[in-house]
């Protein structure tokens, strides 16, 4: 028999599942970034403090050791057992979670709710909804407080949180010792503590009923895989690309092979279920559904109702594939092997200035540490000189740093602006994806600094007319159509740009930060390479708007149907 299901499992793709227990090769397994390293790391950290925390304030709780010893504690009715492991093995199901809640007894067995450590944001607002907040002091539910307009988020990341504690609680049931209330505590990145309700229809893809469903499929398939062990054939699973795959130990095994086949899955962003519909319509290729019509899947759209021609494969499909137009547009950016046209080229492009300034930050932790501008002259203007400059705090991160630093990015870029006024020139700042930026701004205003930027002045900077501030992604995406992704680094090396570092990302720059922290060789190099990489940054806005208003006027049309190459 092969092993028991792990409560991480209960959502994970089934091919991973069974190829986790089969071993094809370990030579197939894709090397872990040094990214999802630094993830995993500060995952541990913060639950190592939260652990360690829980220790101090609750002096008679027990550390257990494994299976056997979790269930001793139970039986013993410790108040709160920490690194909590069990397993039903009749059920072919495993659980580890951070702790187990005694939260009462019910005739001779004590009663526990499963409590989970997760480092990352699990609420909302939510205008119609509510959540219990506990605390790590007082941990039973019934010292929660009703917090009004929360909810929790409907990310991947925190459905799966949820399904741990389904997990965790049916794991309960089988020893007799879960919460009659199915209750279970989520504690966030903050340490703020959550109480839930498992069997609750609010989490309609994350509670009991739907973990339920998770397990029932994941089981058939651990019973298949053991079937494949005694008799062999065909293997039980078979590769799809979703999401996961990013970080799975298998993408490149699996990515191989639905790239020999062009398989329909890989079209960016398609569900399963939407794979299911498409293949069961004859769409097992991103090749077969770029050729579909996505004019005619819009006209009815726009009716709001299908079509009346059962016989169209758009129209059956449209039924039951919500935005089917861009997920062909997708495949057809992919079979092109190039970017596509949103818009007519008379209707494409990015307004100019005679000085421009590209701007991006790097954060780390929430605090912003650096800000760097690319700056170009199309037009002369005294005392403005083209480059990049950057200011930047290697020491501590606190809100008083971020704040000072911000502070002399905005007195320079003032400067800067008011060169331009009063020498009759036009100005314009960019920035790729302003949430961020502006985020960050708004952050480091908080923070009042004598003679420092305040709220007023950044409204005023972006509400100038004409605009100073302007968002080249909410620019692309009315221009450009991309077989998924539209990021900067996509859009810019479909731009021709490239950028000097050989691992490019705002993740990867979080690392050369921990590394950038001191005096040696090291710090310096770090630091040389996060300049580098914020000048690239710049650099790369620059290159996509220099391409927006140009070359891109080229590409083809999205509608353009595909028998035109």
């Amino acid at each position: 028999m092969t092993s028991l299901l792990r409560g991480a499992e209960i959502d994970a793709c089934v091919h991973r599942i069974a190829l986790s227990r089969a071993e094809p090769s370990r030579a197939q397994r894709t090397v872990v970034t040094p990214e999802l390293e630094r993830r995993r790391r500060d995952a541990d950290a913060h639950r190592d403090e939260v652990l360690e925390r829980l220790t101090e304030l609750h002096p008679r709780a027990v550390v257990a050791t494994g299976h056997a010893h979790t269930e001793e504690l139970i039986n013993h009715g410790v108040e709160l057992i920490l690194n909590a492991r069990l397993a039903d093995v009749d059920a072919r199901r495993t659980v580890a979670v951070q702790g187990f809640i005694r939260i009462g007894r019910s005739e001779e067995r004590f009663m526990y709710a499963p409590l989970v450590v997760k480092n990352h944001e699990v609420t909302e607002v939510a205008s119609t909804r509510r959540l219990f907040e506990g605390s790590l002091e007082r941990l039973l539910p019934s010292d929660a407080v009703e917090r009004e307009n929360l909810g929790l988020r409907p990310t991947p990341t925190v459905r799966r949180d949820v399904l741990i504690l389904d997990g965790a609680t049916r794991v309960l049931e089988a020893f007799g010792a879960s919460d009659p209330s199915a209750r279970g505590a989520l504690v966030d990145r903050n340490a703020r503590l959550w109480w839930l309700e498992l069997a609750s229809p609010t989490y309609s893809r994350s509670n009991l009923a739907a973990y339920d469903a998770y397990f029932g499929e994941r089981i058939d398939v651990l019973r298949a895989l053991d079937n494949w062990f005694d008799v062999g054939g065909d293997f039980p699973t078979s590769p799809y690309w979703h999401r996961d795959c990013l970080t799975c130990e298998f993408s490149e095994h699996c990515e191989g092979e639905l790239e020999a086949v062009d398989d329909v899955s890989l079209t960016r962003f398609t569900s399963q279920a939407q794979q299911v519909i498409l293949r069961k319509n004859g769409i097992a290729t991103r090749d077969a559904l770029a050729r579909l019509n996505p004019l005619r899947v819009q006209r009815a759209q726009a009716a709001q109702q299908p079509l009346d021609d059962a016989f169209v494969r758009e129209d059956r499909l449209n039924r039951n594939i919500e935005r089917l137009d861009e997920l062909i547009y997708r495949a057809r950016s992919h079979v092109r092997h190039t970017a596509l046209r949103i818009l007519a080229p008379s209707q494409m492009g990015c307004p100019t200035a005679d000085v421009e300034v590209d701007i991006d930050m790097e954060s780390y932790d929430d605090v912003t540490y650096l800000w760097g501008a690319s700056v170009g002259v199309r037009h002369h203007v005294i005392g403005v000189a083209a480059g990049h400059v950057a200011f930047a705090e290697w020491g501590e991160l606190t809100a008083e740093s971020e704040a000072a630093n911000f502070s002399a990015f905005w007195a320079w870029l003032s400067s800067v602006r008011r060169l331009c006024e009063e020498q009759g020139r036009s100005f314009a700042a960019y920035c790729f994806w302003a949430q961020a930026e502006d985020g960050a701004m708004n952050r480091a205003v908080l923070t009042p600094l004598e003679g420092g930027p305040t709220t007023a002045d950044l409204d005023a900077f972006r509400q100038t007319s004409p605009r100073q501030w302007i968002d080249l992604h909410d620019l692309a995406k009315q221009q450009i159509q991309t077989e998924g992704p539209l990021g900067l680094k996509q859009l810019a090396m479909a731009a021709g740009f490239k950028w000097r570092d050989a691992n490019p990302s705002g993740e990867a720059s979080m690392l050369w930060y921990e590394m950038a922290l001191g005096e040696g060789a090291e710090a310096q190099t770090s630091r040389s390479r996060i300049l580098e990489y914020n000048e690239d940054d710049c650099r790369a806005t620059r290159a996509l708007r220099n391409w927006l208003n140009g070359a891109a006027k080229l590409l083809a049309h999205r509608d353009d149907p595909l028998e035109d190459f």
